[in-house]
């Protein structure tokens, strides 16, 4: 079983995932303030030592990458081009709009909507070149901030 975590990199936040590769489930996701995504690696890898990253080559990722240089071999950078564009609909794939709501325009769910975590997960799914499900007990609203 390998583990994942994901980062969608920023210069104030990033979109952060953890995920299981085997079971191709996401199992945590959030967005965090860049100043705390070392911390944030670290207390994953504490608990995993297995644990791979894959970090997004957009923005302010060479500072990023730099900070994380202590990951040596476990650290992949992979494209991030237009992840935040296709976030939006991907966001839709994992949480479908259903009852009377699916005749209202889509873009007020996502109106102010964080979309890292999201952004996170595609570039997980394009360097792993899976797609993974959510799972249920991930909060979609612990991804606004």
């Amino acid at each position: 079983m390998t583990k994942y975590i994901s980062i969608d990199p920023g210069k104030y936040k990033c979109g952060f995932v953890l995920a299981d590769s085997y079971k191709k489930k996401v199992l945590e996701a959030k967005v965090i303030l860049s100043n705390s995504l070392v911390k944030n690696v670290k207390k994953f890898q504490k608990s995993d030592e297995n644990i791979k990253v894959i970090i997004g080559n957009g923005t302010s990722s060479r500072d990023h990458i730099k900070d994380l240089g202590f990951l040596k071999d476990d650290l992949f950078i992979a494209e991030e081009k237009n992840t935040t564009y296709r976030a939006k609909e991907r966001f839709f794939e994992i949480f479908p709009i259903n009852g009377i709501k699916r005749y209202l325009p889509r873009e007020i769910f996502i109106y102010n909507l964080n979309l890292d975590a999201i952004s996170a997960i595609i570039i997980l799914e394009d360097y792993l070149k899976l797609t993974f499900d959510v799972d249920s007990k991930v909060n979609p609203k612990t991804w606004i901030k």
